[in-house]
């Protein structure tokens, strides 16, 4: 690990991930969460305040980075609920079939290299009649906007940690076996239009 991954990259991402746009798109899906819930790529934490701990009975936050994991601990010691991190990608998640109620996606598909067979795993542990919710940017609807990103995906991508701007986020949804009940989505404001476009909402298993 160089040292822009190890000390620059964190930074940049926890910033990028917290402003105030972002979390109060996250503020928007959060809540709703209930039971065991398994939140993937929780990064350095910005979704525990947003938890109702009336809901929750626990939280497995599933995080491949560990300064990523180092900036949360701190955070995850001040909830009213048990949080247990997992330390592998996206695509790999050692919990049993059919264990939580709730799996929590937010701006994490866009930096997924294998989103499919992640999907496929989440939709492992979720119990029947358990749901997925989302919150995550991806291809915008305007084709000078979508022709930007495209362009500046690549770049992007090396300088945020893999990230992808121009993801078909419902249809990586609905591949993975989901059907999503219930979607919004609009450019978040005061933030540029190419890494902008967000959808958010729930899911259920096929």
């Amino acid at each position: 690990m160089g040292f822009y991954d190890k000390f620059i990259l964190p930074r940049f991402i926890g910033t990028a991930c917290g402003t105030k746009p972002v979390m109060q798109q996250r503020q928007k899906v959060v809540p709703h969460c209930e039971g065991r819930v398994l939140e993937i790529g929780m990064g350095t934490g910005h979704n525990l305040e947003f938890y109702d701990p009336k809901k929750v009975d626990m939280v497995f936050g599933l995080e491949p980075a560990p300064d990523m994991v180092k900036r949360a601990k701190p955070l995850a010691e001040k909830v009213d609920f048990p949080v247990e991190f997992i330390d592998l990608p996206g695509e790999e998640i050692p919990l049993d079939d059919n264990s939580v109620d709730t799996v929590l996606l937010t701006y994490t598909l866009c930096t997924i290299p294998d989103t499919l067979k992640a999907m496929e795993n989440m939709r492992r542990v979720l119990k029947p009649g358990g749901k997925l919710l989302f919150s995550e940017h991806g291809r915008a609807p305007d084709a000078a906007v979508e022709k930007w990103q495209n362009r500046l995906n690549g770049v992007w991508g090396k300088i945020a940690g893999g990230c992808h701007i121009n993801r078909d986020i419902p249809t990586l949804i609905e591949a993975g076996g989901f059907k999503i009940t219930n979607m919004d989505q609009m450019y978040v404001p005061s933030t540029p239009r190419v890494v902008g476009y967000t959808y958010w909402g729930s899911a259920e298993i096929k």
